[in-house]
């Protein structure tokens, strides 16, 4: 277990915050008084969301930085930004992120590499810029959201698994090699989320859509994630569902992989 925490007046960056589960995160931590840097590519949603935590009065104005996040630039800016404004930096929360749908033999370089640009390279580098922040900073946290495709993958989304599968790994080891310095590592793992993330998917699939039934809420995901954060625990995963993939695949890898070849 990692060291609890208190998120009031922890400082904070968000990636991917203008929807999903990183603008659901961003409204509820500005509720427990984080100081947050939030960022997406999208200026003007990042200005609305800016308002309304602001408006809810407990926090000073959420920092915004524009920008596509597999942009060593905009990395940069994100960092250089958080040591002027913020003062330094607590919390990390790598939340962007992309889907793929559709078989593999049907897809192009391009879509591989833009998968694990968003899902996998820029977390990494983010994180790489970010830990000298980190170090600094009190009692030091990386969150990477992840998916239970990142424990147990399934067809059809084998670039987005793939991605997850490294975002995983690179969790586990990184949480091994900083933990000598007091810096943690939460890999979060949603199942579906009710989200504009599906809007974000990169598809070879005939009906380009993924379904959403049993989805989660944004706002239950965010809620957890921060409950996780203060617990100090190392990982989560958040659905019944989820648990139970992951479970079958640990004890018995040849039932899992029979259940997703007949039900995907």
């Amino acid at each position: 277990m990692m060291a609890r925490r208190t998120l009031d007046g922890a400082r904070i960056i968000i990636t991917g915050a203008s929807s999903g589960i990183g603008l659901a995160l961003a409204k509820q931590l500005g509720k427990q008084g984080s100081r947050l840097l939030v960022t997406a590519r999208r200026e003007e949603r990042l200005r609305q969301l800016s308002d309304a935590i602001s408006k809810a009065g407990k926090v000073t104005r959420p920092i915004t930085v524009a920008g596509d996040i597999t942009n060593l630039e905009v990395q940069k800016q994100i960092i250089e930004t958080a040591e002027r404004d913020m003062g330094g930096l607590d919390i990390l929360v790598n939340n962007a992120g992309m889907g793929s749908l559709g078989l593999f033999l049907n897809a192009t370089p391009e879509r591989l590499r833009r998968v694990l640009e968003v899902n996998f390279i820029a977390p990494v580098e983010l994180t790489r810029k970010a830990i000298p922040l980190l170090r600094k900073g009190h009692n030091g946290l990386i969150v990477n959201v992840g998916s239970v495709l990142g424990h147990r993958a399934v067809p059809g989304k084998s670039e987005y698994c793939a991605s997850k599968f490294a975002l995983h790994g690179f969790s586990d080891s990184l949480r091994c090699e900083l933990a000598i310095e007091g810096i943690d590592v939460l890999l979060v793992s949603p199942s579906t989320t009710s989200s504009e993330f599906f809007d974000q998917v990169m598809t070879t699939s005939p009906s380009g859509k993924s379904s959403l039934r049993n989805a989660m809420s944004p706002e239950k995901v965010a809620r957890r994630t921060m409950r996780a954060m203060q617990r100090g625990q190392h990982e989560l995963i958040l659905s019944t569902g989820g648990k139970l993939l992951v479970w079958i695949d640990r004890l018995c890898p040849p039932l899992a992989h029979r259940l997703v070849t007949r039900f995907g």
